[in-house]
């Protein structure tokens, strides 16, 4: 098992910045793929960026340039770094990890956070 738990969420202005992080405890976390995919409100689920377990990133074309995901395997952190923020950002922000290599399909990631939500205005 791991257990996967988001801060860093909040209400902030459009063109403002925050930072995500992800927090992991369990199995190994440095053999873990780990992604940010977000919800807005009555929409599905949809991939933000991912990272895996070697450090090569994916980002979907909506944030590409904004948003850089990292991670620090001794603290067992994946972070989630959004500048440029646009209130289309706004949604319920949720980590996820899968072994190894990254996909952009949230079915295909085993273990889930709760969500963090974060709200952009304009």
């Amino acid at each position: 098992q791991v257990q996967l738990v988001e801060s860093g969420g909040g209400l902030v202005q459009a063109g403002d910045s925050l930072r995500l992080s992800c927090a992991a405890s369990g199995r190994t976390f440095s053999t873990y793929a780990m992604g940010w995919f977000r919800q807005p409100p009555g929409k599905e689920r949809e991939f933000v960026a991912a990272i895996n377990w070697a450090g090569v990133n994916t980002y979907a074309n909506s944030v590409r340039g904004r948003f850089t995901i990292s991670r620090d395997n001794a603290k067992e952190t994946v972070y989630l770094q959004m500048n440029t923020l646009k209130p289309e950002d706004s949604a319920v922000y949720y980590c996820a990890a899968r072994p190894y290599y990254t996909t952009v399909d949230p079915e295909t990631y085993d273990y889930w956070g709760q969500g963090t939500q974060v709200t952009v205005s304009s």
